[in-house]
């Protein structure tokens, strides 16, 4: 029986449930955006917090999961590669993705510390090595003014990061996020008039995406005429 959408409004859809189950019942899709879990234990309680030196503020709790505790099956990512034209996997580097002429970089420009300097998407685009500077390092973010993007999601990404990536992917009118998070690939494409499909196993995100789409059509009714 195909899924009923957790969300379906203003051409963003989301699915809470396991994505093993929900991908075959999807069309294909111009573009695979997505940052799996690299089954680094990111989400266990505590992780994040600054151990070299004095953190400025105090670390956010995220609280205690299991879902970063071991990357998808192969297959399953193997799946939502088959679903798509265009791909771009962040956390590329733990998956064993075949060779590609160009990896994404961002560079997070978070000083001297334990994190690491940047993070890698693997992408089928042809592409050369493209590199985005975007300062991403707790409570310090590259735009520090108004557009301060809160933090939802112990593994989250920068709206601009995504909103980059799919830029680079081209002439893309639809995209697909099966490990969504906290949504910030579909409030990107949403910025950018696509379509786009996200599948998230944890409702807690599943509610928070929802917030933050919510949030995103009220900030954009509120700007004034061009």
């Amino acid at each position: 029986m195909k899924p009923s959408p957790y969300y379906d409004q203003d051409g963003i859809t989301i699915y809470h449930g396991d994505c093993a189950q929900i991908l075959p019942f999807l069309e294909p899709v111009d573009l695979l955006l997505t940052d799996p879990p690299y089954g680094i234990g990111a989400a266990r309680k505590g992780r994040g917090g600054k151990r070299n030196g004095a953190a400025a503020v105090a670390s956010r709790d995220y609280g205690h999961a299991a879902w970063d505790d071991a990357p998808p099956p192969a297959w399953i990512l193997d799946a939502a590669i088959s679903a798509s034209r265009n791909q771009i996997i962040w956390g590329g580097n733990y998956f064993g993705m075949p060779p590609a002429k160009g990896w994404l970089v961002w560079d997070k420009n978070n000083g001297e510390n334990h994190y690491a300097d940047a993070e890698l998407a693997w992408t089928n685009i042809d592409t050369p090595v493209r590199l985005m500077k975007w300062t991403w390092h707790g409570m310090i973010q590259e735009n520090m003014g108004d557009a301060k993007e809160p933090r939802y999601h112990p593994t989250q990404k920068p709206t601009a990061v995504m909103s980059w990536a799919i830029r680079l992917a081209g002439d893309v009118a639809t995209i697909l996020d099966p490990f969504m998070g906290s949504g910030t690939t579909l409030v990107a494409a949403k910025n950018m008039g696509k379509r786009a499909i996200g599948i998230e196993r944890e409702l807690q995100y599943c509610e928070i995406a929802v917030r933050r789409l919510a949030q995103q059509t009220l900030f954009q009714c509120e700007q004034p005429n061009a």
